[in-house]
């Protein structure tokens, strides 16, 4: 499982119009991507920082969507969004929720 944290400044007194669009937008959006698995979203208590990370499949479902749909998710996050978003990807070791254990170094 590979996963992608994008990081995002909001603008003021944006969090509820940027929850909105998570939900109505950009989940159906990454639905429709081979390979996603999940997306969770967190937002700061001041309002103002949001991280999102998704899950997907393998490395380059991830990295086909970086290619094909994620501009369509920038621009869909321009009104609540301000500066550009920090992504950093990550294999993913450890989750209970998806039920991944610890694996061996290759």
């Amino acid at each position: 499982m590979f996963a992608r944290t994008v990081y995002l400044h909001l603008k003021s007194n944006c969090v509820a119009e940027f929850t909105q669009t998570i939900d109505e937008k950009i989940i159906p959006m990454l639905r429709k991507q081979e390979g996603f698995q999940d997306e969770i979203a967190f937002i700061a208590p001041n309002g103002t920082e949001a991280v999102s990370i998704t899950l997907w499949d393998r490395r380059e479902d991830a990295e086909s969507y970086s290619r094909r749909g994620y501009g369509e998710t920038l621009r869909a996050l321009a009104n609540v969004t301000e500066g550009s978003p920090q992504v950093q990807n990550h294999q993913v070791s450890n989750s209970t929720f998806h039920k991944i254990a610890r694996q061996e170094a290759a």
